[in-house]
């Protein structure tokens, strides 16, 4: 090792189950729920993420001389690019122009979750660089062993990101929208911080929910049940296959989450007449409200923005908790109070020819995805920012 001392063994487990959870856990920071053991592993028992559905877990572990885990990967092997949030199917058709075969490739992520999150999981201390080094120097060789084109880690947290980007790695950035509490007391607080144009707007919506006879419930650990998940797997079914046609989750993984992680479930539910319509799955961390699937069996108006927007800030500010990542795209989150916030992967290509040429391209939509953030961040709904753009207006 590069510390001098004792070598670390890394290898490939097709499975997370052969991992003892608390072990993985123990690497795992608090504020990311999907790096969990009992998530990854609802993924892969419940039908979701395996092989048959192109996600077949190739993850690394590193253990210490002793055998303890020291640092782990979840990593899968892609027959597709399905799933992701981080598009490259424009990069697949390129690749397979010039004669190579994209797939397999490997996929250091949590399937079907755009959310960021330390994707290299270390021990914390005085070896945590080289358990890294080690782990990418594995992810390189099984990447040979198993002749893939290239390595992705997408929703890498910001420091790993650029870590591996100063090594050699392409670095690719996109934006999401996320929620920011400034220590509001409750919702009016809240909304008292938004333009007076933007807040009646607000106002307005929600009142539009309570007059259509729509009943809200936020539930989470001993509050949940099954029948909430076989309402919100409908909800999801309906949702999923009329948008992209494809639905990634199974009711089994629905029900695991409930059963084996019900502390870091907060689901939103609506009912109309006594009967459950439409819901909004959420997940917790220490400091952050992940907002991740939304499915109602019919047209509501602005329930959609109530059970995933407002309600997630609802909570957010009742536990204290810093933020709410409201998921992938929706520009029309900014005028909710939910403003651009950079997201991060990296790649590796076998090709260099290829390598070379994507690092161009990568350098250029780089530059428009920092200038479309800053357009984006000028239509901040915020008084305080209303007032600055004023002022400098008149400069």
């Amino acid at each position: 090792m590069p510390d001098g001392r004792k070598p670390l063994t890394v290898k490939v487990v097709d499975k997370i189950a052969d991992v003892p959870a608390a072990a993985w856990d123990s690497l795992v920071d608090s504020d990311s729920p999907f790096a969990n053991h009992a998530f990854l592993h609802a993924l892969e028992v419940s039908g979701s993420a395996t092989a048959e559905t192109g996600w077949l877990p190739q993850h690394l572990v590193a253990e210490d001389s002793e055998g303890r885990l020291v640092g782990a990967v979840p990593m899968y092997l892609k027959s597709h690019s399905y799933g992701e949030y981080v598009f490259d199917h424009s990069w697949a058709a390129a690749y397979e122009r010039a004669g190579g075969s994209y797939y397999p490739k490997l996929q250091i992520a949590v399937p079907f979750t755009p959310v960021t999150g330390p994707r290299l999981l270390v021990q914390q201390g005085p070896r945590a660089a080289a358990i890294e080094d080690a782990l990418l120097e594995t992810m390189i060789s099984v990447a040979g062993r198993l002749g893939v084109s290239s390595l992705h880690v997408t929703f890498a947290a910001e420091a790993q990101a650029r870590r591996l980007a100063a090594s050699g790695w392409l670095l690719r950035t996109g934006y999401q929208f996320h929620w920011h509490n400034h220590g509001y007391g409750d919702f009016e607080d809240f909304l008292a911080s938004l333009a007076s144009r933007k807040r009646k707007a607000v106002r307005k919506e929600r009142r539009e929910v309570e007059v259509q006879d729509i009943e809200i419930q936020t539930l989470t650990g001993g509050q949940l049940e099954p029948r909430h998940w076989e309402a919100f797997h409908r909800f999801y079914l309906k949702t999923s296959e009329g948008k992209w046609g494809h639905p990634y989750l199974t009711s089994e993984f629905f029900q695991l989450l409930g059963t084996t992680m019900p502390e870091k479930v907060v689901l939103v539910m609506a009912k109309n007449r006594d009967r459950f319509v439409a819901g909004a799955l959420n997940l917790l961390g220490a400091e952050t409200l992940y907002g991740r699937n939304w499915g109602s069996l019919g047209d509501y108006k602005f329930l959609h923005f109530e059970a995933c927007y407002y309600r997630a800030i609802d909570f957010a500010i009742a536990h204290g908790l810093k933020r709410v990542e409201a998921g992938a795209q929706g520009e029309h989150k900014i005028q909710r109070g939910y403003l651009p916030t950079p997201t991060y992967s990296v790649h590796w290509f076998r090709d260099s020819r290829f390598r070379d040429a994507l690092a161009d391209f990568l350098d250029k939509e780089r530059a428009a995805i920092a200038a479309q953030i800053a357009e984006l961040s000028a239509q901040s709904p915020y008084r305080c920012d209303e007032t600055a753009a004023a002022e400098g207006a008149g400069d």
